[in-house]
């Protein structure tokens, strides 16, 4: 089987394209901007082709595209002025451009731009960021492509992810910096829940659904994260990782909080606005290596903070 990964060397298409190279035997193609950031072997098995290219000139592989089995679309624009180029028009253009015989194609989308039973969050279209909206756009056209009937779209809720040879994701670049708020935060409540899932058990779920497309019964729109936290398990859990006690608590109302925004003078995106008022970003049915009868990786925020090599700390 021939399989594109798009994106092969950011976060998530690091741990995919390591995992499709360690733990399957399918010809891989990688695509890449720059092929010095992929620090993964493509050298340790044959079959692996490493693309340099870009989005935006996805149709000079057009005739690649053709012979291509299996499509995981990873690549993504952050923001700035070439994302809806990128998160819209040349991935619908990429599309276009595979044969009719493409067995599947598997692609990311994002979690925030869902409302908790999994429909579409008109918000997210409306005052989303640069790529938010890009991907709720996107995912507006999807269904209008030929090859909808064959695409599966993954939507990663908070991803947690990185090491010393796979960049970070957003979120663990910046977990150092809040641990050190742990001695403030464990006296606060707030009302507010999440999941989170890890790039190598978002990898997991991958491969097994290249080689398990999704039948015609079965639905092709899966969130991917670990079972949801509140926030104020998640800052038990933390404390506990610390050996913090928490000896009271005071709830953190969206009234406070806004008095806190207004007295600190604090500036937010309208996007930003909406998330705190919204507050509770769980889903139905997310969807894990567990799912699929696979072990997880990174199941626990304790996982988080040992994989992300912050150590606990002991009371003095």
């Amino acid at each position: 089987m021939k399989i594109l990964v798009t994106g092969a060397s950011g976060c998530i298409g690091h741990y995919i394209s390591e995992a499709l190279i360690q733990e399957t035997n399918h010809e891989l193609y990688l695509l890449v901007r720059n092929p010095q950031k992929l620090q993964v072997d493509t050298n340790c098995r044959p079959g692996i082709h490493v693309l340099q290219g870009d989005m935006q000139n996805i149709r000079t592989f057009a005739s690649l595209l053709q012979k291509i089995d299996t499509a995981v679309l990873t690549a993504t624009a952050w923001g700035g002025a070439d994302t809806y180029d990128i998160n819209v028009v040349k991935t619908q253009e990429l599309l276009s451009l595979l044969s009719p015989e493409c067995q599947q194609v598997i692609y990311f989308s994002t979690a925030s731009i869902l409302d908790n039973n999994g429909n579409l969050l008109p918000q997210a279209g409306e005052i989303g960021t640069d790529y938010i909206r890009s991907k709720y756009d996107c995912h507006h056209q999807l269904s209008q492509r030929a090859i909808a009937s064959k695409t599966t779209i993954l939507f990663p809720t908070l991803v947690i992810g990185g090491d010393a040879n796979k960049p970070y994701s957003h979120l663990t670049s910046g977990l150092p910096e809040v641990t050190k708020w742990v001695d403030l935060i464990r006296f606060f409540q707030a009302d507010g829940s999440f999941h989170f899932i890890h790039g190598r058990d978002i990898a997991q779920v991958v491969r097994y659904l290249v080689d398990h497309p999704r039948s015609e019964n079965q639905s092709r729109s899966l969130v991917l994260g670990q079972a949801p936290l509140t926030v104020n398990q998640a800052v038990e859990e933390v404390c506990a990782y610390f050996n913090k006690k928490i000896y009271f608590r005071i709830p953190l109302t969206l009234a406070l909080a806004n008095a806190i925004i207004a007295l600190f003078r604090i500036q937010m995106a309208t996007w930003d606005r909406f998330c705190l008022d919204y507050r509770h970003f769980i889903y139905r049915n997310a969807v894990n290596p567990a799912t699929f009868g696979l072990p997880n990786y990174c199941a626990t925020l304790s996982d988080v903070l040992k994989i992300s090599g912050i150590p606990p700390r002991k009371n003095l």
